[in-house]
């Protein structure tokens, strides 16, 4: 980062806080403990904390193994100078997918934020709505695309889902844009490609361009 004078925007890290029992949660605490002490050393102010749903948990459930995790954690980052988030986290089964989903959590822990993943929330509801929603809360921000397959990620609105490039696929990224500028956004947008069809650096050239022709669009 420092060879090519680029910012560290967010430090993300999967944590195991999915456990209804505290000492089982205890691991995943720990690695948050160092996720923030790393995000520090790296001049990130920020991190996100990966919170997938799990078989055999509920979403309900997980949110609340979820949320009493990052409730305990959530000094930690603040006596740090870093700031808490967590994303819209796609799949049937994940606890935070909608902007309801995240205030449930903001609820318990008014400190959290959100990174806002276009695509995934709307694997949940519409995207930008969803950012609309939660505008004032975003720091960060994940886009990406999908295309809809017969065999796939089961999504929380029941259709399922395959990586594509951003501007390939179903997402309208121009709406959700539209609605991040309109609430002033100032924050980073981290380019998602989770396909095979390119090469990364290709994919990311072309996301990329597409992204900030749509941008110039909107003025």
């Amino acid at each position: 980062l420092d060879d090519f004078g680029l910012k560290a925007a967010c430090h993300t890290f999967f944590a195991d806080l999915n456990h209804a029992d505290a000492k089982a949660r205890q691991p995943g605490l720990d690695t948050v403990k160092r996720g923030i002490e790393n995000a520090v050393t790296i001049g990130a102010d920020k991190i996100m904390v990966v919170t997938p749903g799990k078989e055999g948990c509920s979403r309900d459930e997980s949110r609340r193994n979820f949320i009493a995790g990052l409730k305990q954690a959530a000094p930690w980052a603040k006596d740090a100078g870093i700031t808490l988030t967590v994303e819209n986290f796609p799949g049937a089964l994940s606890p935070f997918v909608t902007a309801g989903d995240f205030h449930l959590g903001q609820k318990e822990i008014p400190e959290l934020r959100l990174t806002f993943d276009n695509g995934n929330a709307g694997t949940g509801e519409n995207a930008a709505e969803s950012f609309r929603l939660c505008a004032k809360d975003v720091v960060h921000a994940h886009f990406k695309d999908w295309e809809l397959v017969d065999n796939g990620m089961l999504g929380l609105d029941g259709r399922r889902y395959r990586g594509a490039l951003i501007g390939e696929g179903i997402m309208d990224h121009k709406a959700v844009l539209a609605e991040m500028k309109k609430a002033g956004y100032k924050g980073y947008i981290n380019i998602e490609y989770e396909g095979d069809k390119y090469d990364p650096e290709d994919a990311t050239r072309r996301a990329a361009k597409y992204l900030s022709g749509l941008m110039a669009e909107l003025g």
